[in-house]
């Protein structure tokens, strides 16, 4: 999805980490720090970006599909420590942006669609339409503020500021992977500012190390929006008894390399991820096999026929 979305940082952050050589199977210390550490620069430029019809976005958006670019900032992390914001290069402060909601569908065709909406807070601005039934949002909390400006804080992003007929930036990344024009996957997230992480580390789960789509989507995750410098972790049970845990090891060996932790006792992104089978292609005439995972995080499950 293009800017002022999540599109752009999500690519970034795959760019970076595709410098490394991932191994198969479950992450250890060293790939969650190196997720923590490119998530720490993506939010750093991402305070950049803007509506295109406002401001000219053209080099940060270069940047942030560069290779090259990507490869410059892989440069600055280190894998035995972290960093305060500053080093990242982060000059604004980050947005806080709710309330969305997320559909992945592929079709008996397949045909593909990723769909990300938003109302912004519950019930965004609590105000129903008698004419059509639509909530109404509040999206205009997601839009930077010149005078919001604190003295321990960054300043607010210029290309973000409040203009009439202006899209505010936006975390939404719906997004579908195609290989020789097939699809591949279809995949997205509800959860605010911990969409963009939690939609490439399913990515990454799954084309990088290798996991079962379920497993992919089960796996425990880890956040960070730069400003405020803490990790948000997973360590929480669901109303239907599913468990999502970052390992204690792992925990241990993040602190151990500075980085602060937060427990995050409930909610986190929603993943939506469907994959289809290329394997099973030519045998069924260009139809592959389906394979759908509705996140259990929100007591979602997946519909098909």
């Amino acid at each position: 999805m293009p800017p002022p979305s999540g599109g752009p940082p999500m690519i970034l952050m795959l760019n970076i980490l595709s410098q490394y050589a991932i191994p198969l199977g479950v992450s250890g210390p060293l790939e969650f720090h190196r997720e923590i550490e490119a998530l720490k620069h993506v939010f750093a430029v991402r305070m950049n970006l803007g509506d295109p019809d406002f401001v000219d976005v053209s080099k940060v958006l270069a940047d942030m599909l560069s290779p090259k670019f990507a490869e410059e900032l892989k440069k600055q992390i280190k894998d035995n420590m972290t960093f305060d914001p500053s080093h990242y290069g982060g000059r604004w402060n980050q947005i806080r942006d709710y309330g969305t909601s997320h559909l992945s569908i592929i079709d008996r065709e397949r045909n593909a669609v990723s769909m990300t909406a938003t109302v912004n807070s519950y019930f965004g601005s609590q105000f129903l339409s008698p004419s059509t039934g639509i909530v109404l949002n509040n999206e205009m909390n997601d839009f930077s503020n010149p005078m919001s400006v604190s003295a321990n804080l960054p300043p607010p992003a210029p290309a973000n500021f409040i203009r009439p007929g202006k899209r505010p930036l936006s975390s939404m990344s719906p997004t579908i992977v195609l290989k020789d024009e097939q699809v591949q996957a279809v995949v997205g997230a509800s959860g605010g500012g911990m969409i963009i992480a939690a939609t490439a580390e399913v990515l990454l789960n799954h084309f990088a190390r290798g996991m079962d789509p379920f497993s992919s989507v089960m796996a425990p995750r880890v956040y960070h929006q730069l400003i405020p410098n803490v990790v948000n972790y997973e360590n929480w049970t669901t109303v239907s008894g599913d468990h999502f845990e970052v390992p204690a090891d792992i925990r241990a060996a993040l602190q151990k390399k500075g980085h602060i932790l937060q427990n995050l006792s409930a909610g986190g992104a929603i993943c939506q991820f469907i994959v289809q089978d290329v394997g099973t292609l030519k045998k069924n005439g260009g139809i592959g096999k389906l394979v759908a995972v509705s996140d259990p995080r929100k007591g979602g499950f997946p519909a098909g026929y």
